[in-house]
């Protein structure tokens, strides 16, 4: 079965973090720039939070306030769930779904290792589902 930490291999580690005391609008400018839908929050090295897409509509857009004028730390989520390198892909996905959430910081020792979206565990799933029919159809047609 496979874990967060073998996704992160493929994948790569690389977490993009801004400083709560940070304007939304960089924010916002830092996600666009890496084509990304979360950022980790970070105050100094501690994780304190994310900001994301859903955070900007939210709290930003449909308020009708300032991105260059609000602070990251006034909309961010706080109370950050997060997994280790050894969870495995089908938790991580039953912990998305029931929180209703996109993106999963992946924490180990209390710092940063990496951050999975539910993007990448579908892409996961989906190759994993490729090689078993792959496997099969070679056993059946007597390829394998």
């Amino acid at each position: 079965m496979a874990r967060v930490g073998d996704l992160l291999v493929r994948k790569g580690s690389q977490i993009v973090a801004i400083s709560p005391a940070e304007s939304v609008h960089r924010a916002v400018e830092m996600l666009v720039e890496n084509n990304i839908g979360s950022l980790l929050v970070r105050d100094g090295d501690a994780v304190i939070g994310i900001f994301t897409e859903r955070d900007y509509l939210r709290r930003v857009a449909l308020e009708n306030i300032d991105p260059r004028v609000t602070r990251v730390r006034e909309v961010m989520t706080g109370g950050l769930l997060f997994v280790s390198p050894d969870c495995g892909v089908h938790e991580c996905m039953a912990i998305m779904t029931r929180e209703r959430i996109r993106h999963l910081p992946v924490m180990e020792a209390e710092r940063a290792v990496g951050m999975i979206s539910i993007g990448d565990l579908v892409k996961h799933l989906s190759d994993e589902r490729e090689v078993e029919v792959r496997a099969l159809t070679d056993y059946i047609t007597g390829r394998a």
